[in-house]
């Protein structure tokens, strides 16, 4: 492949976040390629589990049911303990076998699959609605200009150049992209290094059956995390070593049994082991997420411990804000001020997802480290559900700093997500989360149809239980403008006046 290419889009990097941004890109009709060293998806069974709002957006690509069904057999949810064993003593219970979470928030219910059968299908949506993806193919050179990114890409057939108007860098937190754009980065660091250890055996006795089975393990003879997952007899469990006296080549397989024995109370324990890894647990927040025409995704923007289990789910919702501001811009639909909101909103996300999966660590992991550096934790769905983001694509009212609030108790003021509620629309019962797939208002007033815009999507709406024009807070007057990612932008209790001009709101919002 000798030959130059043009793309509006080149994206570097084809895990969960860069595959999402194509998925979305091509989705809108913009033009993209997504390229990756590795030589396929992902094939380790790790970043388990999507949050309510993750499936929420993968309902938008077409795939929620798909990626739902990876986590079958886990629908009784999750166990999460800190111990000394399966069956040893229990130092912490972090979620108990009979909790139960509230289900009014979302119409769709989270998901228990892990990234090997995630990303497969996310790549194949991704090229089913058009977006070119080709692995092992290595960036070579990045350089951009005032009026686009030139990229030097080398494959088995050759070196090219690839010409971009805008250039996202998902290729992981050892990606070149970020070092490319001269980046850098904050936060405590590396954290530990473990040995990944991917197995087969019949544990059933030992786990709850339908549940997702973590254990954080604190025990004399090792540190480590035990996982069951879905698939039959397939479990992992990883083993922290120090780097600086060992290393995972000292871990083969017959060691590997004899810690996995004392780790399930199982001696007579006889493992099929399929793979030993080695990998780092890390903490690190880029002190940038755009240089430019390049934007930083997933863990080339920041990288969090998995004890949180947010890491999956903040690279797809890094990747999709990045992908409907872009078409939005590339489309002409709005103006390149609205790019400045990718940042605003999603640096501060991850760096509540880095501390709280930090504290979360110190806690579960090494309790020596505790102190007053160390961040709070944070609450799971506050944060899945009720962050505010603050940028030049929202209208904010009030004084209120609070990064989050409760999602069981909305304020619906921008900057916040829309919330659920079933409303009729053209006579069938559905949630308002599925109504945003645009710019959107909400409003219970007809006399509002006169004050919209063409561009605006107003749908006409009954509310049979009263809940929306409470929790929306537009009683039967107001309105609500809700963006394409389902954000409130803007909102009023009043009715239009002849001097509304919706028109210029939008204009705002969209910086045009």
């Amino acid at each position: 492949m000798g030959d130059d290419r043009r793309v509006q889009v080149l994206v570097v990097g084809a895990g969960l976040s860069g595959l999402t941004a194509a998925l979305f890109l091509a989705q809108q009709g913009v033009s993209v390629l997504g390229i990756s060293k590795h030589r396929g998806t992902s094939p380790h069974p790790k970043a388990t589990g999507q949050t309510h709002r993750t499936v929420e957006v993968l309902r938008r690509a077409g795939v929620a049911d798909e990626v739902l069904a990876g986590g079958a057999g886990l629908d009784g949810g999750l166990v999460i303990k800190v111990a000394e064993s399966l069956r040893g003593r229990v130092f912490h219970t972090v979620v108990h076998e009979d909790d139960t979470w509230d289900t009014s928030l979302s119409p769709e219910r989270s998901g228990m699959a892990s990234q090997d059968h995630v990303e497969p299908v996310l790549l194949r949506r991704a090229r089913e609605l058009g977006a070119e993806v080709v692995f092992e193919t290595e960036l070579v050179s990045l350089a951009q200009d005032d009026d686009g990114v030139t990229a030097r890409v080398r494959s088995s057939e050759g070196e090219y150049t690839v010409r971009a108007d805008y250039v996202i860098g998902a290729d992981g937190h050892r990606g070149v992209v970020r070092s490319f754009t001269g980046i850098g980065r904050q936060g405590p660091g590396e954290l530990a290094h473990h040995v990944g250890v991917v197995f087969n055996a019949d544990l059933t006795a030992h786990i709850v059956p339908d549940k997702l089975t973590l254990f954080y393990l604190r025990n004399p003879a090792f540190t480590g995390t035990f996982v069951g997952t879905n698939t039959a007899r397939r479990n992992v469990f990883t083993i922290e070593y120090d780097p600086a006296r060992e290393s995972a080549a000292d871990y083969p397989a017959r060691r590997c049994t004899e810690l996995l024995r004392i780790a399930t109370d199982a001696p007579d324990l006889e493992p099929e082991i399929l793979e030993i890894t080695a990998w780092e647990m890390a903490a690190w927040l880029s002190d940038r997420f755009r240089a430019g025409r390049v934007f930083l995704v997933g863990d080339a923007a920041k990288v969090t411990p998995p004890t949180g289990g947010l890491g999956g789910n903040t690279a797809i919702g890094d990747g999709y804000d990045i992908a409907w501001k872009l078409a939005e811009v590339l489309k002409g639909e709005a103006g390149v001020g609205l790019l400045d909101s990718y940042e605003a909103e999603r640096r501060p996300y991850a760096k509540l997802v880095v501390d709280g999966s930090y504290a979360n660590y110190v806690q579960r992991f090494a309790p020596h480290l505790a102190g007053p550096d160390v961040p709070a934790e944070v609450d799971h769905l506050h944060l899945t559900l009720g962050y505010r983001c603050r940028s030049n694509a929202v209208l904010i009212d009030d004084t209120d700093t609070a990064l989050m609030e409760d999602p069981a108790n909305p304020s619906a003021r921008p900057g916040f997500r829309a919330p659920h509620v079933m409303v009729t629309h053209n006579g069938t019962e559905v949630s308002t989360v599925d109504l945003f797939t645009t710019w959107t208002l909400i409003t219970l007033n007809p006399s509002w149809r006169a004050a919209t815009v063409p561009s605006l999507h107003t749908p006409t709406l009954t509310d049979p239980t009263d809940t929306l024009a409470k929790l929306y807070n537009i009683g039967l007057t107001g309105a609500a403008l809700i963006r394409p990612d389902g954000v409130i932008a803007w909102h009023t209790t009043n009715p239009p006046t002849p001097t509304t001009n919706l028109s210029t709101t939008l204009h705002t919002l969209k910086s045009l």
